[in-house]
């Protein structure tokens, strides 16, 4: 029988392995189940399609990049291996070369999106055409931890079990806590080979810039790379149509690709830009470019990634020859608000929000970074290197100070504060600002009202951000995004520590030009309404009825800006009627006030808002104190919900009116007592 070289070889070839590749193919070969993290363009395909030649029956890999199978699966034919793929962007000719392969017993290695293992007919299918072996590509999408997280993934361990075949998955992208979890859903903690190649891409040069004019930085870049093939990522589908314009209009051969557009469009893109040279794709990050293209010369960022995996994972797409290639990643206090939202919007529980929160403080971190941008990104991963010589950081060192004193007054000042504040609030108390938020706090009383006033707002906000880049201080999200600090800034605020920051980007943020940006609400009030949001998607998708019909944004805003405290506040609150008062308020109001309000009477909700309730409420509060009689000695008595309404709505003006409503025995305990609340509160 042939061995892996020999494969390799006549097959693929290659007259040897790169690096860490002969040790994955043996621990294949030899039937043990593997995870092997490898570096973009490191190979990782061949170490499973290689086994996959070696063994009777069929390979399944399982990948989330629809363009990216279409291409290995097209590589692998015109190399003589019969391969197919079921996704659903297949033409029929193509869906019917795969059933005529699999009938006739041809097929070596099928590619099929997770999704399709949803289908109740998967199972059979898989088991029919002797499926021996499960190649899962893109495995940190199995982390619920990691930055790209698929439902369909978490199918795959009950799957090898069902099979009860082999299975071997791959990433480039995983830190300690997503492998750890990797293994645990696919593996079900059996033994398993791990295999870590290091995530070093030393042909790819590293740049970060903060955003200035955005559109005229990406062309500017794009310029000085004309004819070469590049990606430009996106965070919105209509910007990625509105740059690709821009582009062409400059002169470059640009298209835009979301999931907007239909299956087609999407792949007459993938195909121009496998055939073409110089061609630009403006893309949104959630769709990505699965392709599998080796000489895309730059990838740039108009908007800042989602997380630091995120951004390695979609830098890694370029340079995959080897040869050399070059990154831009544009950065600014609106993308961290977008990201902050996209955070807290989503319906992930409290602990995985939270550590969203912490991977993109580890991009703002490589953003900010004061040294060697490599050595930050791959000490995220866990791996130490030297300076690289390839990225900004290294050819010019940024400007730095000793902001310890900065860091100590900002600390301070969440101290102070109870952590229950974003930087909005901080802000205004370090620069002196006495807004009514401050005052009715009392917080232009606190030691450290005024003393930051060496700094502008917008020189303390890159104070913060670079605070929250080097983790010391994280968004809580218990508490809609106010700062809490963190263990590791405790010898700042004791003095025992200094801390520099950079001094460019304190410099920038007091001279740079930025358009103004029109907010839904302000960045206080911003994490809440993130949490009204998700909230209110969470219960659409439950009633399977659009957002907008539980409540509109301006309602959401509005609840966000006032904070309701009660029902009857609530109420106040524009596009708040009583119907969604009664099946909505008390879910909505739990939100704002952190709390879980205790249920009010349906009687008492329909008053809420309205005057009559704080009638009802004393009418309450008085019946209470008299229950057992003036003296407290006597036998219990009350009256009923809908009786206290009615006193409410007939507003009895005489002692026999309210004998007649209440009757002879309850007017004696309560009659006189109702008649001085209702002319009291004149109703």
């Amino acid at each position: 029988m042939p061995n892996a070289s020999d494969f390799l070889s006549t097959i693929f070839g290659f007259d040897s392995f790169r690096t860490g590749q002969a040790e994955i193919v043996d621990a294949i070969v030899n039937g043990r189940n593997t995870l092997a993290i490898m570096p973009t363009g490191g190979g990782k395909s061949l170490c499973f399609q290689l086994p996959a030649l070696m063994r009777d029956g069929v390979t399944v890999v399982i990948s989330p990049l629809i363009a990216l199978m279409r291409d290995q699966v097209r590589a692998l034919r015109e190399a003589g291996v019969e391969a197919g793929a079921l996704t659903s962007g297949n033409t029929d000719e193509e869906t019917e070369y795969v059933y005529s392969a699999v009938n006739e017993g041809r097929l070596k290695i099928l590619y099929m999106a997770p999704e399709r293992l949803a289908a109740s007919g998967t199972l059979a299918f898989l088991k029919r055409i002797n499926t021996t072996f499960i190649a899962v590509d893109e495995a940190h999408c199995v982390s619920q931890w990691g930055h790209d997280f698929r439902p369909d993934y978490l199918r795959l361990g009950d799957l090898r079990k069902s099979l009860n075949v082999q299975m071997a998955a791959f990433t480039a992208t995983a830190d300690e806590e997503t492998q750890a979890e990797i293994v645990t859903r696919l593996f079900d903690g059996t033994e398993t080979a791990v295999f870590l190649h290091g995530f070093d891409r030393p042909n790819i040069h590293l740049r970060f810039e903060a955003k200035d004019s955005p559109r005229r930085q990406i062309l500017e870049f794009a310029d000085a790379r004309k004819e070469q093939s590049g990606i430009v990522y996106c965070a919105t589908r209509k910007k990625t149509e509105s740059l690709a314009g821009a582009l062409n209009d400059a002169g470059h051969k640009a298209c835009h690709y979301h999931g907007g557009m239909q299956a087609q469009d999407r792949r007459h893109v993938e195909t121009r830009f496998q055939r073409e040279d110089g061609l630009i794709v403006v893309a949104t990050v959630a769709f990505g470019m699965g392709v599998d293209k080796p000489d895309i010369r730059w990838v740039a960022h108009a908007d800042l990634p989602k997380s630091i995996e995120a951004y390695y994972q979609e830098i890694g797409r370029a340079g995959r020859d080897g040869a050399p290639a070059e990154t831009l990643t544009l950065f600014g206090p609106e993308d961290i608000r977008l990201r902050r939202a996209q955070i807290d919007e989503g319906l992930a529980p409290p602990d995985r929000r939270e550590a969203d929160h912490v991977r993109l403080n580890a991009l703002l971190g490589l953003a900010e970074a004061l040294g060697c941008r490599r050595q930050k990104l791959l000490g995220f991963f866990g791996e130490q290197s030297k300076p690289c010589g390839n990225c900004d950081q290294c050819e010019r060192p940024p400007e730095t100070f000793d902001a310890t004193k900065a860091v100590r007054m900002a600390l301070s000042a969440m101290l102070r504060t109870g952590e229950y504040f974003g930087a909005g609030h901080l802000i205004d108390i370090l620069i002196g600002n006495e807004t009514d938020k401050v005052q009715q706090r009392g917080h232009d009383t606190l030691p450290t009202f005024g003393v930051g006033k060496e700094f502008g707002r917008a020189e303390w906000q890159a104070i913060f951000r670079q605070m929250m880049g080097h983790d010391l201080i994280r968004p809580d999200v218990e508490r809609y995004g106010a700062f809490r600090m963190t263990e590791i800034a405790r010898p700042i605020l004791r003095d025992e520590q200094t801390i520099e920051l950079r001094r460019d980007t304190i410099r920038q943020a007091k001279t740079m030009r930025r358009p103004a940006v029109k907010a839904l609400v302000s960045d206080e009030n911003a994490p809440l309404l993130s949490a009204l949001k998700a909230k209110r998607r969470a219960l659409a998708e439950e009633a399977r009825a659009p957002a907008y019909i539980i409540f509109n944004d301006r309602t959401l805003i509005e609840m966000a800006e006032v904070r309701p405290k009660t029902l009857d506040d609530m109420a106040r609150i524009g596009g708040v009627g009583a119907k969604k008062l009664e099946k909505y308020g008390d879910t909505f109001l739990n939100i704002i006030t952190g709390e879980i309000s205790v249920p009010t009477h349906p009687t008492r909700r329909k008053l809420a808002g309205r005057g009559e309730g704080d009638v009802y409420d004393q009418l309450l509060a008085v019946q209470a104190m008299l229950a057992r009689g003036p003296d407290g000695t006597d036998k219990p008595m009350g009256c009923s919900a809908s009786l206290l309404a009615k006193v409410i709505s007939i507003k009895p003006r005489d002692i026999s009116t309210m004998q007649r409503l209440l009757g002879e025995k309850k007017s004696d305990r309560f009659g006189a007592a109702f008649l001085d609340v209702l002319l009291k509160g004149n109703i």
